[in-house]
This record gives structure tokens, C-alpha cells and sequence, in this order.
């Protein structure tokens, strides 16, 4: 291969990549748009279902905690609801802790795996 045909290769690359940028930009922006509507979305499911589990806990432990209110059993119920509450609390960090966040530009890497594959092909 000449060293006119190499630069000109180069030059073909140089020109599709550039063309490129504002393509990856636009699909960047887009992909951003819909992870902030997806998480949105998650997060207030999420606080909608913990003030409800939290409302319903609440009270199921206050009802259990009355059940007992003038029986001689009623210092141990209240120490085993805590604990069970305490018990509760360290699973859901374990689980909390164990999961990975998930951030996902799938579109994007696609089209980037795409084009640098087309350019890997350029140069050959």
C-alpha cells in the first residue's frame, strides 16, 4: 500500500468518526433522558411501597404489642417484635449490599461497538 492510499484511509476514518460524535452525543442524551424517567419511576414505587409496608408493620406490631398489654408475657413480646424488627433491619442491608447497581447505556455501546468495528474494518 502506498502512503497516498494509507492517508487517505486515515482521512476516510477520521471523517466517518467525526461524523459520528454528534450521533453518539444525541443518542447519549436520549439514554440519559430514559434512565432519569426509569428511575424516577423506580424510586417513587419504591418510597410509595416502603411507607406502606412501614404503615402496615407498624401497626401489626402495635396489635400484637396490645394482644399482650395485661398478660405476664408482655415484656417478652415486646423484645422478641424489636428483635424480629432488629433481624429485619440486617437482612435487608445483607441484600442491600449484596445487589449491584445497574446503569445501563446499552444503546450507546451498541452503536459504539458497531462503528469501531466498521473502522477496525476501514483499516485492514
Amino acid at each position: 500500500m502506498s502512503i497516498h492510499s494509507k492517508v487517505t484511509q486515515w482521512g476516510n476514518v477520521s471523517r466517518f468518526c467525526v461524523e459520528r460524535l454528534g450521533d453518539y452525543s444525541e443518542l447519549l442524551s436520549i439514554e440519559a433522558s430514559r434512565m432519569r424517567t426509569r428511575l424516577m419511576r423506580e424510586i417513587i414505587a419504591l418510597v410509595a411501597l416502603a411507607v406502606a409496608g412501614l404503615f402496615t408493620l407498624s401497626f401489626v406490631c402495635i396489635a400484637i404489642i396490645a394482644t399482650f398489654w395485661a398478660t405476664p408475657y408482655f415484656i417478652h413480646v415486646v423484645w422478641a417484635v424489636a428483635g424480629a424488627w432488629l433481624v429485619l433491619s440486617i437482612v435487608a442491608l445483607v441484600i442491600f449490599q449484596m445487589q449491584r447497581p445497574v446503569w445501563s447505556l446499552d444503546a450507546l455501546q451498541e452503536e459504539i461497538r458497531n462503528d469501531l468495528n466498521t473502522v477496525k474494518e476501514a483499516l485492514k
